[in-house]
């Protein structure tokens, strides 16, 4: 039963995928950081962590909403300015 989910930007990307960006993204001491769970900090790897996130809602639903703000910072610098400022 796949029911399309129009607008929902999480829908049909794996955990894996999710969890591979971030970590491109910021790298392990910066997710650390922004989410404080362990599997980040002490020998982080994306199979620990999807291990610890599968079975874990409340953290992967933290690492859902980082996600969903990496993806808002790459739409926000990807669109054209309408207006520039003029330097001084």
């Amino acid at each position: 039963m796949n029911t399309p989910q129009p607008g929902n930007p999480l829908h049909g990307v794996t955990l894996e995928r999710i969890l591979t960006e971030l970590q491109t993204a910021y790298g392990w001491p910066t997710l650390a950081r922004r989410i404080e769970i362990r599997c980040f900090s002490h020998e982080p790897s994306i199979k620990s962590s999807l291990k610890f996130l599968r079975r874990t809602p409340w953290a992967r639903t933290q690492v859902e909403a980082l996600y969903l703000e990496l993806l808002r910072e790459r739409a926000a610098d990807s669109r054209p300015r309408l207006f520039s400022r003029k330097e001084k």
